[in-house]
């Protein structure tokens, strides 16, 4: 959804506000209710607020439309509708009824027997189409439908402009549209089949095949289902037409104008009928020096070492960078940028993805990349390899001799592609690929065949790296070409700028520096809370601190907890209450053990990243973010936590008489302790420490932030630990 006014773009506000307006444009000319507006929004997670939460929307998106309209009024576009709201512009505002316009017009003519006009109204009304509906925007399960009628009306009429176009000899008029709607939907068979039959029309006979095989394949592979009538009846239209050249290639084929560095012509033209050449030299093609594009935010210098390693595939180099980072710091974000900076420039990216748990058959990784690698040869040498031990790269793990000759034709095959047409190899979340997929990725990154970059990304923590990943990571440590690229938490004036990116807002100084601090400057932590903020309404310092935790960030924490024993999880939930610094002697002794069972009990939740040792202090350890700590506050069960406060105030007790700060914090566990403490112990308490008190309240209720202000000093931990 984007929006205009006079020829400048507008920001379209915080996500749940945009989220509304993309509902009432969806249903222009409808009235929605205020119930199902809340539904559509929320779900189940409905705040108190939410009426007041949607007029001030409403309010926002009014005077965003008309920027001189009086306060408290109606206007032209939005309005009031009974108990819910109503969209009222026209078509020569939004490009959805203006689409539906032209599909009208061209019915119309088609019954009038005026087909050629009825084409031109086609034309014009795909033109409007550029992705899927809502597109980028968070809609639950219950808005799916919405959006997906919109996109139903988008394939229905590509396939009636498919067939008209056919008909009148005129298909590369709708090539495009019908590019985009099967990219949108690879299984929908009248959309593929229109797609098959425009490019056969069109003189495309090899990439029209490809485009039915790669379908067919899709329907067997995920639903267990052969094409239907309008699929095969295309593919059947596509082999009555003559042969247009010796191969069987199209004579349209536009390969004899695309250099590729390095090509004999003989090899250039065995690339004939390629899909993605007949488009890429349609675009033009940047420098790879370009600025980041999409809202990538910050990651400058790693982005100029992952573009210097594609420019030495290009020159016919060979590279191997691996990027390594905590989770959500936005390692599949950076892979994505130089994907399709490199597309761009005329390389072919090839994405193979490793999946967490036992699930994913072996060499999955293997299975998905080198698929992708042999739909860019001819059919005839794409048979051959398939005819190998490549052919069987999905049965079950081969014995040593023949997952070494797997390797060698894997290697091999690279290597021939490369040699026409530079390859970058991109693998997102290495630490969970398995054994036999980590040798390959090993031989292939030591062996690289000229032409090609291999970009790996694995997470430094939760989980900690396996023995043969680590040994893999290793080996290509050694090698001449490896580059090693850490990404590291963003700044506060990176957070600053992500703020501004997801909300449309900029927000103060105050506000990044308390985002930064809740989140240390993880990109997803950052973005989470952005929006959490941004949806409740509030984007202020105060709000930033006081905020609770998203459903998300939560989700994500107790996930990572779920695979915990009890004796873990209740260590855990301890370290959270001490606060985001825990004291190694203060925790023991509030867990009721000695220093080294307590450190055994710190391992597995290390290996998850929940906590991990204070830099400098092997005595100490912290939450890598504030929202982590908090989130395990937030998930503990209420009646744990009285007793789990009660254990830190015991702890606590020997130091507090000689150190202030210790008495302060003893005070606020006493005090959250409850009816669990002694009257006399909480007197002192009550008569001499309001702060304290009024400081506990909250972290009773398991709203977070309480503790997180202790100081962290070098001193203050040496007192902690007295």
């Amino acid at each position: 959804m984007r929006l205009w006014r006079e020829g400048v773009e507008l920001a379209t506000g915080p996500r749940q506000q945009s989220y509304l307006l993309a509902l009432l444009l969806a249903r222009a000319g409808k009235p929605i209710s205020t119930s199902e507006l809340i539904d559509l929004i929320w779900g189940d997670d409905v705040p108190a607020t939410a009426v007041n939460i949607l007029q001030k929307y409403v309010g926002s998106l009014r005077r965003l439309l008309e920027p001189a309209l009086p306060a408290r009024t109606n206007g032209t576009y939005l309005e009031r509708r009974a108990s819910g709201y109503l969209f009222a512009g026209g078509a020569d505002m939004l490009d959805l009824l203006a689409f539906r316009e032209f599909v009208e017009a061209a019915r119309v003519s088609l019954a009038e027997q005026r087909p050629d006009v009825a084409l031109d109204s086609y034309v014009r009304a795909l033109g409007y189409w550029h992705g899927p509906a809502g597109d980028g925007l968070f809609h639950g399960s219950t808005a799916m439908s919405i959006f997906a009628a919109l996109d139903g009306e988008f394939f229905d009429a590509c396939a009636a402009a498919a067939e008209l176009a056919v008909s009148r000899g005129r298909p590369a008029r709708v090539l495009q549209p019908l590019y985009l709607a099967a990219g949108m939907a690879p299984l929908h068979e009248t959309v593929q089949a229109g797609l098959v039959a425009v490019l056969g029309a069109a003189g495309h006979r090899s990439e029209a095949l490809k485009v039915f095989r790669t379908v067919r394949a899709r329907l067997a592979g995920e639903l267990g289902i052969g094409p239907g009538p309008a699929l095969l009846e295309a593919y059947q239209r596509v082999l009555r037409q003559p042969l247009t050249s010796a191969g069987g290639y199209d004579a349209h084929a536009r390969t004899a104008s695309i250099t590729l560095p390095g090509t004999a012509p003989k090899e250039r033209a065995a690339l004939a009928g390629r899909a993605e050449e007949t488009h890429t030299e349609q675009r033009p093609a940047p420098t790879l020096g370009e600025p980041p594009t999409g809202g990538l935010v910050g990651r400058v210098e790693e982005l100029a070492v992952l573009r210097q390693a594609v420019e030495s595939a290009r020159a016919g180099g060979t590279a191997l960078v691996l990027v390594e980072g905590e989770p959500g710091v936005g390692k599949t974000r950076l892979l994505e940028e130089i994907s399709a900076e490199a597309g761009r420039r005329g390389a072919l990216v090839v994405w193979g993805r490793c999946l967490e748990g036992d699930g994913a058959p072996s060499m999955w990784l293997w299975v998905q990349a080198v698929g992708a690698v042999l739909e860019e040869l001819p059919a005839a040498a794409r048979e051959e390899w398939r005819s190998g031990e490549l052919g069987r790269l999905v049965e079950p793990p081969p014995d040593s001799g023949a997952r070494f000759r797997l390797i060698e034709q894997a290697i091999a095959l690279v290597g021939q592609v490369s040699a026409l047409r530079p390859v970058v190899l991109v693998v997102d979340d290495l630490q969970w690929a398995d054994v036999a997929s980590l040798q390959l990725f090993g031989q292939l990154a030591a062996r690289l065949p000229s032409g090609t970059v291999v970009i790996g990304a694995l997470r430094d923590r939760a989980p900690m790296p396996v023995a043969e990943l680590a040994r893999m990571l290793a080996a290509a440590s050694r090698l001449p070409r490896h580059r090693r690229v850490r990404l590291g938490p963003l700044g506060p004036a990176e957070v600053a700028e992500l703020v501004r990116h997801e909300t449309g807002r900029t927000p103060g100084a105050g506000v990044a520096r308390g985002i930064h601090a809740r989140t240390a400057g993880n990109p997803f932590f950052v973005r989470e809370l952005s929006r959490f903020l941004a949806d409740s309404g509030e984007l202020t310092e105060d709000a930033a601190a006081r905020a609770g935790i998203p459903f998300t960030v939560r989700d994500v924490v107790k996930d990572r907890m779920a695979g915990l024993d009890d004796a873990a999880r209740e260590v855990l939930r301890i370290a959270a209450l001490i606060g985001r610094d825990v004291d190694l002697a203060l925790l023991a002794r509030a867990a009721g053990f000695d220093v080294q069972t307590c450190l055994d009990r710190l391992e597995p939740l290390q290996d998850l990243g929940l906590l991990e040792p204070f830099p400098g202090d092997p005595f100490s350890f912290r939450f890598p973010h504030d929202l982590v700590r908090e989130s395990v506050v937030r998930t503990m069960p209420q009646r744990h936590a009285p007793r789990l406060h009660l254990r830190v105030a015991d702890a606590l007790a020997p130091a507090a008489q000689d150190d202030e700060h210790v008495a302060e914090r003893l005070s606020r566990h006493l005090w959250a302790a409850g009816p669990l403490v002694e009257s006399r112990r909480t007197a002192g308490a009550r008569g001499g420490n309001v702060a304290g008190r009024r400081d506990a309240r909250p972290l009773i209720g398991f709203s977070g932030g309480v503790m997180s202000g202790q100081p962290r000093s070098p001193a203050s931990r040496k007192g902690r630990r007295q």
